[in-house]
């Protein structure tokens, strides 16, 4: 019988992204999938698996990214794909802003702002928190209301936010959105 592998997905996957995610990956003592890095995403869901199962150790940190295309891009369908996997078990995902050539949107559990405070409003890829509870505008999000996960935690524009999560800072509001989800899913206790 094979193990659940426990992952975070992330719903970007640019250049910023991918450098913020394997920071944060390292600090908290899990491993990132850098291939899964695309903007738009290339790798399939099933190559991902694939990926996910050679790591060594949990947490794993997956990006998916749509790069702004209309209705279900490429980073949807592997973001699906490895959500409901039965080799899968997600903790969280973190969803993140984009301005939108169509207004994609979600339902967040919380938010974290660019200043690294919790919100029950969404924020825009600044940071900044807008105007409705629980909602989140961006490009690859259109797909998380049909998961069943404990947790969607909303930030801005990874990597990014007037270089407030820029990876040379040590991207703490990245980190903060792991750190949240990791915490909320018991993840350390079940470890020890």
């Amino acid at each position: 019988m094979s193990i659940r592998r426990r992952v975070i997905l992330i719903t970007d996957g640019d250049e910023y992204a991918k450098r913020a995610v394997e920071h944060v990956a390292h600090e908290v003592g899990g491993r990132c999938i850098s291939m899964s890095q695309g903007n738009p995403s290339v790798l399939t869901g099933p190559a991902i698996i694939q990926l996910i199962k050679k790591t060594p150790y949990d947490p794993v940190l997956v990006m998916f990214d749509d790069s702004g295309l209309l209705g279900e891009g490429a980073g949807e369908k592997a973001l699906k794909f490895v959500a409901t996997h039965k080799e899968i078990e997600v903790l969280g995902i973190i969803a993140v802003a984009s301005k939108t050539r169509m207004a994609e949107w979600t339902k967040v559990n919380v938010s974290i702002d660019r200043d690294g405070e919790l919100t029950p409003y969404g924020v825009d890829k600044f940071g900044i928190p807008e105007l409705e509870i629980g909602r989140l505008n961006g490009d690859t999000v259109y797909c998380l209301d049909e998961l069943d996960v404990p947790l969607i935690v909303g930030i801005g524009d990874i990597g990014k936010m007037a270089k407030r999560d820029h990876y040379e800072n040590g991207s703490p509001i990245t980190r903060k959105a792991v750190e949240l989800i990791l915490e909320r899913s018991g993840f350390h206790d079940k470890r020890s």
